[in-house]
């Protein structure tokens, strides 16, 4: 079926890559979710593969995306956090895909730092990490300030879109958790706007398109128009995963004793201020009522993308791959946001429609990781990529094929280092390079990898909310031992391969990349 649809055209297909920011990889009705509709990503995911077991590859925004852009683990693409460059000499899909002969076009943002090392001092790109991936065409710029949409909403006569605030619900005071609706309709979200764009984008186009269109929603401030504002009820959807209360939980490893109470409200709730300790339980679950909303807002605008690929004749010939960069914390462990070690910020949701794969409706229960969706459309595009990767094509999985030899665990990283204060630093007493951690997580183990500080090791079937640390139990020595020399094993074969798969020999040159 996929050389049926290039002669059918005469051409190669669309692709249309979506990330919406901070989704979690349970919240989805097609994966059984207590309480959360997701009809449209179902709908897509009847018609193509879900992988259920997908997980972020960093966090938070840059080091995720960096690793679903280059398909690059962090220990090779050396984003480490936002604001740290992406190395101009890697390969990311944007540039690969005009090697395939599409001006591939972005809709919202890609959170890269340029590198430096050949722009002047004085140019304003290197004063902020929300710049664009090298490769794309911006049609239209959406960072987190938000700006073009604020411009957008004035203009269609709300005058009061001057800055942010417009996000605080109304009659709410500003920093109040409240399930009010915005002054802004569902027809003008952030997410509206965006779609608007790149529906009105592909109208335009005569010839095969690559797009990308990077959805801010669900990331917070949380606040979402009716109706989605009150679609869910405070308590509604699965327990949380967490301790008895939030002292324990931060006795539970010296990175948690760091970071927790350093977690700022207003990060979450627009005009808010002061220490996320300061919220109890009611307070964090009105706030997951109103993200699961703004899950299903999202998710009522994919819709309206779907419909508009089948009104032009579209959607058989364009492949769709719908992700988010990394998941949200979203209460569990007494916490939100992203980052640390624990799963609720690592596993996100994929669904892929390629209407040329052999399969349809296919589940896949296998390990996935954000490094694989590069190679999987280079290889749909027929194209190589240019330094050495980490990923591998899911493109067997699409046709319903069980690929051999694949990862039998999910791997991700964190770095935790603060290069422009030292606050970690100092707090730790550790150098930057010492502030990281590394986790190897299958069916049965969890084990993170420290630099410097304690390990920890969880028994999933036991301890599924991840809960008791048997890293120093005696009995489990022999485990820990296991789970880390596996870690070592997979950095050592994940080295940077670029130039080892190349030997010079008598005749010239000689690649053999697996």
């Amino acid at each position: 079926m996929r050389d049926q649809i290039s002669t059918e055209r005469g051409s190669k297909p669309n692709v249309l890559v979506i990330t919406a920011d901070q989704w979690r990889g349970d919240c989805l009705s097609a994966v059984g979710h207590a309480c959360v509709r997701t009809p449209n990503v179902d709908a897509l995911a009847k018609e193509g593969t879900l992988f259920r077991r997908h997980y972020a590859g960093a966090a938070p925004c840059s080091p995720a995306r960096a690793t679903l852009y280059t398909g690059l683990y962090q220990m090779n693409h050396r984003v480490c956090r936002n604001g740290s460059p992406l190395d101009r000499r890697f390969d990311n899909l944007a540039l690969a895909a005009r090697r395939a002969g599409y001006d591939p076009t972005l809709f919202g943002y890609t959170d890269t730092a340029p590198d430096p090392r050949d722009m002047d001092v004085n140019d304003p790109h290197l004063t902020t990490y929300e710049g664009l991936l090298p490769g794309f065409t911006a049609r239209q710029l959406l960072p987190e300030h938000e700006r073009q949409w604020l411009s957008w909403l004035r203009s269609r006569g709300r005058k009061d879109a001057v800055s942010r605030e417009i996000h605080i619900p109304v009659g709410a005071a500003a920093g109040e958790i409240s399930d009010a609706a915005p002054a802004y309709s569902r027809e003008e979200t952030q997410t509206a706007f965006l779609t608007g764009e790149f529906i009105r984008w592909m109208g335009e186009q005569d010839a095969p398109w690559f797009a990308h269109i990077s959805f801010l929603r669900p990331h917070p401030p949380f606040s979402v128009p009716e109706p989605f504002n009150r679609m869910f009820n405070p308590g509604e959807g699965p327990a949380f995963a967490r301790a008895t209360d939030r002292e324990t939980e931060q006795q539970g490893h010296p990175y948690l004793a760091y970071a927790m109470p350093r977690a700022g409200k207003g990060s979450f709730i627009h005009g808010a201020e002061g220490p996320l300790s300061d919220w109890n339980v009611a307070d964090f679950d009105a706030i997951r009522s109103i993200y699961y909303g703004m899950i299903a807002e999202v998710d009522d605008q994919l819709g309206r993308i779907w419909q508009a690929l089948k009104d032009a004749g579209e959607w058989d010939n364009t492949i769709i791959v719908f992700t988010s960069d990394h998941a949200e914390m979203a209460g569990d462990h007494w916490t939100l946001g992203k980052g640390g070690y624990f799963d609720g910020s690592y596993h996100i949701p994929l669904v892929i429609r390629d209407p040329g794969a052999a399969a349809a409706g296919g589940i896949v229960d296998h390990f996935t990781s954000a490094a694989d969706v590069f190679p999987t459309l280079c290889e749909r595009l027929g194209i190589a990529a240019a330094n050495g990767i980490d990923g591998r094509s899911l493109a067997p999985f699409l046709d319903g094929i069980e690929a051999s030899g694949w990862r039998d665990a999910a791997f991700w990283e964190f770095d935790f280092r603060d290069i422009a204060h030292g606050e970690a630093e100092r707090h730790f007493g550790l150098r930057s390079n010492e502030l990281n951690l590394a986790v190897i997580r299958d069916n049965r183990f969890k084990y993170v990898h420290f630099t410097a500080l304690p390990a920890l090791l969880f028994d999933l079937s036991e301890d599924p909310m991840e809960l008791r640390n048997l890293a120093d139990d005696p009995a489990y020595a022999s485990v820990r031992l296991g789970y880390a020399e596996r870690l070592l094993s997979l950095r050592a074969r994940h080295l940077d391969q670029t130039l080892a798969y190349t030997e010079l020999t008598e005749k010239g040159p000689v690649s053999r990349r697996p």
